[in-house]
């Protein structure tokens, strides 16, 4: 069974008390009941192991036998710089990105993607990608849900990154540096952005802004990907490198 998110107000020791859409999903999809070991986390730090113990209409309640904290992080932290892909294509990202362990994702509002999100549209996006993030991270036994930034554009995603990040561009058509070469930091204290393009690519505009900004393009090889292909591929063989996959 996966580990479930709530709030820290729900976690009152000795004893969590789930309410509002977990309960209705606990209770009527899963069918828990009075006796059963369900894993809860609060999202940050701390993870714990609960018999339940009341099942009811208006709260589930159980007792904590265990509390888990979350081991210190070892590795860099990982941001993933995606551009708009079309419908489903970005849900997919989103969630392959939960699974494989990212920190960070920020929307990239590229010159060459299909999507390009009205501002009465973003809050219901971000909720839906929220909900994608939070339902994937509960599957896959994450300690924390991925962050989702609002959509930026790329001059801003570069001017905004925190100081001393490794940022990698991905391009193709391009001889230079692969994925398994370039220069990875190692103190957890360090990021390393990866930023991918969307279906039509980068634009010249946008390729120049990244040279200028003294970002250095890579290269997953001579085929080309589709966006959200190369999305996975990409962070999974930073998240290997980087002691987290594999």
């Amino acid at each position: 069974m996966p580990v479930f998110f709530v709030p820290p107000e729900c976690i009152t020791s000795p004893t969590i008390s789930i309410t509002g859409d977990l309960l209705i999903h606990l209770r009527d999809s899963l069918r828990i009941t009075v006796g059963e070991i369900v894993l809860f986390g609060d999202g940050a730090s701390h993870r714990y192991r609960v018999e339940i113990t009341d099942v009811s209409k208006r709260a589930i309640i159980g007792r904590i036998l265990k509390a888990v904290q979350k081991p210190p992080r070892t590795t860099p932290r990982l941001i993933l710089g995606q551009s708009l892909l079309k419908g489903e294509k970005m849900d997919w990202v989103v969630q392959k990105a939960v699974e494989l362990g990212v920190d960070e994702l920020v929307p990239v509002e590229s010159r060459h993607s299909v999507v390009q999100l009205r501002a009465d549209r973003v809050d219901h996006q971000l909720s839906r990608w929220q909900r994608i993030a939070v339902e994937a991270a509960q599957q896959s036994e994450q300690w924390r849900v991925l962050t989702i930034t609002a959509p930026q554009s790329l001059a801003a995603l570069l001017k905004n990154r925190p100081t001393g990040t490794v940022t990698i561009m991905l391009t193709e058509r391009r001889d230079g540096k692969n994925l398994q070469t370039v220069l990875l930091p190692t103190e957890p204290t360090d990021s390393v952005l990866i930023v991918i393009g969307p279906e039509g690519g980068w634009s010249q505009e946008e390729l120049a802004l990244a040279e200028q900004a003294g970002i250095q393009p890579i290269t997953l090889g001579p085929s080309i990907l589709r966006a959200e292909t190369a999305a996975i591929a990409a962070i999974s063989i930073l998240q290997s490198r980087l002691g987290n996959l594999g």
